[in-house]
């Protein structure tokens, strides 16, 4: 489907899911090649933060790759492999691995997501270039009551 010369009556009859799968899988095609051109992805980036007090972890406490991947089983993707993704953290020395299986974060590590993380701006401002932020809550607003019309979660 296009929107090129539709006009406003022809895209409200267009299917919502079909333009938020494409919008789906375009940004996060967008956003794990730019992470990739700084030289991590982004499951790297969702452990680190899992992990960190300082973000997402309520109290820092390590986890097992199990733990991890139901934390992030609303994000994760389907092939994302968060065993292969942690040993090149723990190259890194941005984890490490106790005897139970559980990986930590390092203060090297917090430091690195601390780092990562300050690029999200930028990758932000190119996917909402041409975008007032007014136009943009709209369109969230819109979504957020498709969801609630069809029983979906809407946190």
């Amino acid at each position: 489907m296009t929107t090129q010369h539709v006009s406003d009556a022809g895209l409200a009859a267009q299917p919502a899911a079909y333009w938020t799968g494409v919008a789906y899988e375009a940004l996060i095609a967008f956003t794990r090649a730019r992470q990739a051109e700084l030289g991590f992805t982004q499951p790297q980036f969702w452990l680190l933060r899992n992990l960190s007090k300082n973000d997402i972890s309520p109290d820092g406490h390590g986890m097992t790759i199990p733990e991890l991947e139901h934390a992030m089983s609303t994000y994760l993707r389907p092939g994302d492999d968060l065993v292969a993704e942690a040993e090149v953290l723990l190259e890194r020395g941005w984890l490490t691995r106790d005897d139970a299986n559980r990986l930590w974060i390092t203060e090297v590590g917090d430091e690195a997501r601390t780092d990562l993380k300050k690029h999200a701006p930028a990758i932000r401002d190119q996917i909402h270039q041409g975008i007032d932020d007014s136009d943009y809550v709209t369109a969230l607003k819109v979504l957020r009551q498709m969801i609630r019309n069809t029983g979906g979660p809407t946190a």
